[in-house]
């Protein structure tokens, strides 16, 4: 049954042709068992005609309209009485209020239908004594059918349209989820992109100066060089394990190494990160203000990568005997991040429109995460020389 089904969805002509045969094959039994018709000719072609248009109403609907009401006017003048081929009308008006067409064709196939039992009572009256209530009664019996064509294919056209358009909106919908998660992998893998970079410059420029500094006093403080080297190692495992808590994120489907992943850094760890850089040789001073509590996982994550990333400028640009201080102030709606130096500060061209040769990616990485939770951010050279970055972040989400 169902192969059938799609044979007849497949090859709609081919079934319009086989309904036409059978229509004109029912019109001539009917001619030719009443021999009294005149003119006979006359209703053999209005019946060839009408089989015409029950074959070709898909393919040219508004076309056989006109060709079908052209045949009605034919048959009034021609005095060739309603007979069986008639019913290609009803299928015609009902193709065309199907069809997705010019609205014109669906009005005309309406009036028409309703127009047709009237002429036709006019030119071909009932015998007998009829009264007036009862003519008008048969007429409107007689219109009743055409009527009901029209709405059926009409209410068929505007169910087909309904279900184009809701296909077209979950298509739509599709698209549009496509690309949001083409936006979200893209916002993950530039997150991705700034912690590897803030993990990459701190911890290297931190072995770096180490390495740098052992080899300065191997021979002459070898107890300093060890001292030096230990703090290479140590910055390096901290790195690998950042490191591969990155990566870990990103596999998917496959699996993943054991061990736990660490959790995320926040204010609280600011001060080993200040012992840290101070064990690499740069002297920091640390204030805190007001009260410390429990801050957003953003806003923490933020205030701990800020002063990563401006102390790791310090050391890379600050020059030798440079100098720092971070002070954290906490406020009621807000935390404030203030990181100065007193070395020769960056070149202009680092923290002016993202740097050139792709340098200044620290400080664009800094506006985008303070961005991201709603805060303000000012970095540049401090009067008299050094470098100071000042930062506040709300402790609510911006809205």
């Amino acid at each position: 049954m169902q192969r059938l089904y799609d044979f007849i969805r497949s090859h709609p002509t081919g079934v319009d042709v086989f309904w036409a045969v059978v229509l004109l094959g029912f019109s001539g039994l009917w001619i030719g068992s009443m021999p009294a018709l005149e003119p006979a000719a006359g209703y053999a072609a209005v019946a060839v005609l009408f089989s015409l248009v029950v074959a070709l109403r898909r393919r040219a609907p508004e076309r056989m309209l006109l060709l079908a009401v052209a045949l009605g006017l034919v048959q009034l003048a021609l005095d060739v009485e309603p007979f069986m081929a008639d019913f290609a009308m009803l299928v015609v008006i009902f193709t065309v209020a199907a069809h997705d067409g010019p609205r014109w064709a669906s009005r005309l196939a309406l009036v028409g239908g309703l127009c047709a039992a009237p002429l036709s009572q006019l030119r071909w009256p009932l015998e007998g004594t009829v009264s007036v209530p009862a003519r008008v009664f048969f007429t409107v019996i007689m219109a009743v059918p055409f009527a009901l064509a029209w709405v059926l294919g009409d209410s068929l056209r505007t169910r087909r349209a309904y279900f184009a358009q809701l296909e077209e909106k979950a298509s739509r919908l599709e698209r549009e989820r496509e690309a949001q998660a083409k936006v979200a992998v893209a916002a993950e893998r530039a997150r991705i992109a700034r912690e590897l970079h803030d993990v990459v410059a701190h911890n290297v420029s931190v072995m770096v100066v180490q390495a740098d500094g052992a080899a300065y006093v191997m021979d002459t403080s070898p107890e300093t060089a060890k001292q030096a080297l230990e703090t290479i190692s140590t910055t390096g495992r901290q790195a690998l394990a950042e490191m591969r808590r990155l990566l870990g994120i990103l596999r998917t489907g496959e699996h993943r190494e054991a061990g736990e992943y660490v959790p995320q850094p926040d204010v609280e760890q600011i001060e080993e990160l200040v012992e840290q850089v101070r064990g690499a040789g740069l002297t920091v001073d640390l204030t805190v203000e007001g009260t410390p509590r429990e801050l957003p996982t953003g806003v923490g994550l933020t205030a701990y990568r800020i002063v990563q990333e401006a102390l790791t400028n310090t050391r890379k640009h600050g020059g030798p005997d440079v100098g720092a201080s971070v002070r954290l102030v906490y406020f009621d709606d807000g935390l404030g991040l203030l990181v100065e130096d007193d070395g020769r500060g960056a070149p202009q061209e680092m923290y002016e429109d993202g740097g050139a040769d792709g340098r200044g990616h620290g400080l664009i990485g800094m506006r985008e995460r303070v961005g991201m939770v709603g805060g303000t951010l000012d970095a540049g050279p401090r009067p008299g020389g050094g470098f100071r970055i000042s930062a506040l972040l709300p402790l609510k989400p911006a809205h």
